[in-house]
Order: C-alpha cells, then sequence, then structure tokens
C-alpha cells in the first residue's frame, strides 16, 4: 500500500510540474524580456520570475512590472555589502527601476532572492506566508541562466504550489468546491500580511483563472499526501479534527508574525530600497499628478532630501483632501 501511494504521489507531482512548466513557459509581452534584458546587463543571475498585475492585467502607461531575480550568492547582484547582509538576514530586498523600452518608460519594483532562500521560503515549514503564497499564482520564469537553473527555479514553484494547496486544505472549509479553498486560503494569507488592498483582492486572484485553480487543487493535495473524497463538484480533504486544530495553532504564529516582519522590511527598505527616490517619485505623480525633480544629492540621500521635497509637495497641495 505504501509503494502504491509513494507512485501516486511521484505521478501528481509530474502532473503539476507539467502543468507550471507550461505555465512558466508561456510566452510574455516583447516590451518585458526587453526590460529584463536592459536591466539585467551583463549580470547573469539563476532567473528572473515575472508576476503581479502587469502579468494578470497587461501594461499600460502606469503598470509597475514585478520581479523576482534569483541568485545563487548574495554577492552574485551588485549592491552593496550591508544590502547584501540585509537581504541574508531578512529577505527579500526590494528595488526599483525606470528603464528607457522600445520608446516608453517602463518602471519595475524588484525583489532580490538566492535560490537556497526561495526554496526555503516555498516550503510547508516557512513561518513567512509571502513567497509561497505569491508563487502559488500565475508567473512567468521571464529569464534563465541555464537548463540547470530553469529546472532548480520550477521545483521551487511546484513546492510553492503544494504548500499552498496543503495550507488550503487544513484551514479551509471541510467539504466545499476547489475554488472555495483556494479563495479561503488567499483571504487568510492576505489578513497576514500588511496589505493595503481591500478584502475582494484575493477572491479575485481566484475568479481571474479559475480554470487553473479548479484543475491544480488535487494534483497538488496527491503530491502532497493528503488523502480526500470527491463528490461532483465538492472535495473533502481526510483530516481528523486533531490535525486541524494543531493546523490552526501553526497558522496563528505565522498570522501574528507577518505583520511584524512585513513592518522590520519597510524599515529596512529605507536603508536599502535602491532607486527609493525614483520610485517616491513617481508613486506621487500618480496619485497627486504633481511632478517632482529629483536634485542627483536627493537621488544619492533620499532620507536628507525628503522633508523639503514634503514641504513643496504640501504647498502645492499634494495632502489636500479633495
Amino acid at each position: 500500500m505504501d509503494n502504491i501511494r509513494k507512485l501516486l504521489r511521484q505521478q501528481a507531482i509530474g502532473q503539476v510540474t507539467h502543468r507550471l512548466v507550461q505555465e512558466l513557459t508561456t510566452p510574455v509581452a516583447p516590451e518585458v524580456t526587453l526590460f529584463v534584458e536592459q536591466m539585467l546587463g551583463p549580470v547573469r543571475p539563476l532567473g528572473v520570475l515575472f508576476y503581479g498585475s502587469g502579468l494578470r492585467s497587461g501594461i499600460d502607461e502606469d503598470t509597475l512590472l514585478d520581479f523576482y531575480i534569483i541568485v545563487r550568492r548574495q554577492a552574485d547582484w551588485p549592491r552593496s555589502v550591508l544590502a547584501c547582509m540585509a537581504n541574508a538576514v531578512l529577505p527579500p530586498n526590494v528595488e526599483y527601476y525606470e528603464l528607457q523600452v522600445a520608446g516608453r518608460v517602463m518602471r519595475a519594483k524588484v525583489a532580490i532572492l538566492t535560490l537556497a532562500q526561495l526554496h526555503a521560503l516555498t516550503g510547508f515549514a516557512s513561518l513567512n506566508t509571502t513567497v509561497w503564497a505569491r508563487f502559488s499564482q500565475p508567473v512567468r520564469l521571464v529569464w534563465h541562466n541555464d537548463v540547470q537553473a530553469e529546472q532548480a527555479i520550477t521545483h521551487c514553484i511546484v513546492r510553492a504550489n503544494v504548500t499552498a494547496a496543503r495550507w488550503a486544505a487544513l484551514l479551509g472549509p471541510r467539504k466545499a468546491s476547489p475554488v472555495a479553498f483556494w479563495n479561503a486560503l488567499y483571504a487568510r494569507t492576505y489578513r497576514a500580511e500588511l496589505r493595503v488592498e481591500n478584502g475582494q483582492r484575493s477572491s479575485g486572484l481566484v475568479e481571474a483563472n479559475l480554470e487553473r485553480y479548479e484543475h491544480l487543487l488535487l494534483p497538488c493535495w496527491q503530491a502532497a499526501g493528503i488523502q480526500f473524497d470527491v463528490q461532483e463538484d465538492q472535495v473533502t480533504p481526510d483530516f481528523s479534527d486533531r490535525q486541524r486544530h494543531m493546523a490552526q495553532q501553526q497558522w496563528g504564529l505565522r498570522a501574528r508574525l507577518g505583520r511584524p516582519l512585513n513592518i522590520l522590511r519597510l524599515i529596512k527598505a529605507v536603508y536599502t530600497f535602491k532607486g527609493s527616490a525614483s520610485y517616491a517619485a513617481w508613486k506621487v505623480r500618480r496619485h497627486s499628478g504633481i511632478a517632482i525633480t529629483l536634485s542627483p544629492f536627493a537621488h544619492k540621500h533620499p532620507l536628507l532630501a525628503a522633508p523639503p521635497v514634503l514641504w513643496k509637495l504640501w504647498r502645492q497641495g499634494a495632502f489636500r483632501q479633495s
């Protein structure tokens, strides 16, 4: 019996991997590829993952692209020693890029992780829910260094989806449709993070990719070794009350840590966010319509330059309620 279960589990992992490889390798808009190539220049990380609203909704004038750059070592991405140390202790670091691509300005928020960090943060034991939750959603591997790097990153994406599906089974309803399990999971992960979006955002993620989520849950459960029952369009994972209670306690710890960890990352970003001044200027222009001209000093010392900029914005009415 154990050998049969092991075989079924291996088959399920192969099925999930096949589906996610198709997703990861689906072509993206050419300007996204051009942006990545220009951003990387001569640097050769292991891979670049593209996700977020730019992938889900397309690219317009104000779209902020979202990337994760995966490296083998912290030193493989050019930045200060302080930034490397901070990323090793409290990943990921975030950087902002604004590039001229195909005759238009494009912008991106870029996070950096080592492959070892990506592997750890997509596992079920991780206390940080952000990374596995993010990569259980649609993502594209828009650049990779070689076949080995592609396979290693793909393994982590499969791991993220299996982790997410396992938590969905443990925390979700006792019996429901596959979509309901995903919706319940993302509602939980949003509450565990410091998010500014409204409560409907988590369900919108699933609604935008219904077929994907409907067909991915059960193979992920099989890959995780979870037994379940299927009746028409309803599925029931086989867990005891004790297992569910223990999972709720484990999740409680993650929920309590989620917001403090994100706040610590925001504090860290004050000192490590490359391009923070340009990012702030873009956000101000986007939300208030007021353009800020940044001096070389402001680019180099954004914290010291902030008070006179804030004073100028106040005088121009940026903080007045409409």
